[in-house]
């Protein structure tokens, strides 16, 4: 009964920063009946916390070494989503599974990631290898979770190798089973095994979800074409759909700007984190990274420049604006969890501990914002300088992979509430919160890019307004001639009545004859055609 929620389906497969929450959810507008997460480690999961985000409506897992996000979920995907694990312990798996089975549709276990990093820990593909330790951890998730376990493999050397593991698996009570047509030493440019799939078929009795065949799926068409070519029950799409997620719809393709505009909404919508946004578009752009649209989304360091490019700006500061608000509102509850687009919208949280005062804002440093002449460090110096005061002198504090600062002038310690991927990084943050904080700098300094910054955004952008200003000519000059035809026509009416008006009687007579003749002629002709 279990398999049925996988037999018959279009399902997207899981994929590493791009298997977010706006990604699956778009997928899922699309046409796809299950969407996978991105592999997720088990003992990441186990020293996370979970944390509902009241200013998106959605549940988030937070890690509590570093504050950061990496899995989001929501209402609307609840009974399509399939969480997928990476584990090498039986236990360790059943606990993730018993924190998520309350917000997920399954749990599938990775039995076919051939990374380095997998291998080394025992996970993914090495579980081929292990069929033992696989059978005790798809054993233990089955009899110990109220919802459907499967798993995903690859092949192994051989046939009877294969169908060996996968009987073994079936014995587990998995509801299915995903097979990737391409041993763990394959890579995309091989050839996808159709074939060892189909003889896989033929022996288990769960569902069979065929994954690997991207290169051919260039439409709805051919995903049902390698349906039938494996003899699978279901498809597992990967490439294919980041490359084009509307190859999901069965009424066509759309054009690709009109993808990345409706993934970019849902970023938006669900504060989706920048790196992972661009490398989404990124792999949807591929060769079109060289045109001047490209080059210009190469340039992007934050998601309101991606957002511009494609024509979202207005949807972007409307929505930010809305979450930040509530975000502040619910600030003890969930904690900040967006960056404001303005100085304007930046709380400045000044607070005393044990004798000290720390003045704290939510800010970033976003390096291409900035001159090599006028980063926040530089300027910090010399107002220090000028002023006299004692400082700027910088700790900082490493947090799992990511760092923040401090900074204390004249006895005040500044630092931001938000994270940096360095320590150089973190430093200049700190001295950008002392600068605001003292109302050194021009309220745009680090919030928008220094000119000349973004060379091709330029470019574009100076397009745009030439296209704009082509089309409203173009929209004035077809007003202009429809008016000058109305005129025209207004005319030609003025002079055939003046015309009809000196008709005699009997030519006035005449004409009305003609047009009850044309009329009767007119409506025989409607009335034969509606028989």
């Amino acid at each position: 009964m279990l398999g049925k929620q996988y037999a018959g389906k279009v399902i997207v497969a899981p994929m590493v920063r791009v298997g977010t929450l706006p990604f699956r959810l778009l997928a899922l507008d699309y046409g796809a009946d299950l969407v996978y997460t991105e592999e997720t480690i088990d003992w990441k999961m186990l020293r996370s916390v979970m944390k509902e985000n009241k200013a998106l409506g959605t549940v988030d897992f937070v890690d509590k070494t570093d504050g950061t996000v990496f899995f989001r979920t929501c209402a609307q995907e609840k009974e399509k989503v399939i969480f997928q694990i990476g584990t090498s312990d039986p236990q360790r798996a059943l606990q993730v599974g018993k924190m998520i089975e309350k917000y997920v549709a399954g749990l599938d276990v990775n039995m076919g990631c051939p990374k380095e990093f997998s291998l080394k820990g025992g996970m993914g593909a090495a579980l081929l290898t292990q069929p033992e330790k696989a059978k005790s951890i798809l054993t233990t998730l089955v009899q110990g979770l109220d919802i459907p376990v499967t798993c995903k493999v690859r092949l192994l050397p051989t046939l009877e190798q294969t169908l060996e593991f996968c009987r073994m698996v079936e014995g587990c009570g998995v509801a299915a089973i995903a097979v990737h047509g391409r041993t763990k030493e394959e890579r995309p440019r091989h050839p996808n095994n159709n074939d060892i799939i189909r003889e896989i078929t033929k022996v288990l009795k769960i569902p069979v979800i065929a994954n690997g065949g991207s290169k051919e799926m260039i439409n709805y068409e051919a995903i049902e074409k390698f349906r039938q070519d494996t003899n699978s029950a279901s498809v597992m799409v990967a490439r294919a759909a980041m490359w084009n997620c509307s190859v999901l719809r069965n009424e066509g393709i759309l054009p690709l700007d009109t993808v990345i505009q409706s993934y970019l909404k849902y970023c938006i919508d669900y504060d989706n984190a920048f790196t992972y946004t661009k490398y989404t578009v990124q792999n949807m752009l591929r060769d079109l990274q060289e045109t001047p649209k490209g080059k210009a989304f190469l340039e992007t360091q934050t998601l309101e420049e991606l957002c511009k490019i494609w024509d979202l700006s207005e949807h972007f500061r409307v929505i930010r604006t809305h979450q930040y608000k509530v975000s502040q509102a619910k600030e003890e509850e969930s904690g900040s969890i967006v960056m404001p687009t303005t100085i304007e919208e930046v709380n400045i949280l000044r607070h005393n501990q044990d004798g000290q005062e720390i003045v704290e804002m939510p800010l970033q440093f976003i390096r291409g914002n900035f001159c090599n002449a006028d980063v926040p460090k530089m300027i910090l110096n010399t107002y220090v300088f000028k002023n006299d005061l004692s400082g700027p002198k910088f700790t900082f504090e490493m947090r799992e992979k990511f760092f923040t600062a401090t900074v204390d002038v004249g006895g005040i310690k500044y630092r931001s509430t938000l994270l940096e991927k360095s320590r150089r990084y973190a430093e200049q943050c700190a001295a950008l919160v002392c600068l605001h904080a003292c109302r050194v700098v021009d309220k745009t300094y680090g919030f928008v890019p220094a000119d000349g910054a973004r060379r091709y955004q330029h470019a574009i952008g100076k397009e745009k307004m030439e296209r704009d200003k082509a089309e409203k000519r173009k929209k004035k000059e077809n007003g202009q001639d429809s008016q000058i035809n109305k005129d025209s026509s207004d005319q030609d009416k003025k002079v055939k009545c003046k015309k009809t008006v000196n008709l005699s009687v009997e030519e006035e007579n005449h004409v009305v004859q003609n047009e009850l003749a044309n009329n009767t002629v007119n409506l025989q002709h409607v009335n034969g055609g509606e028989r």
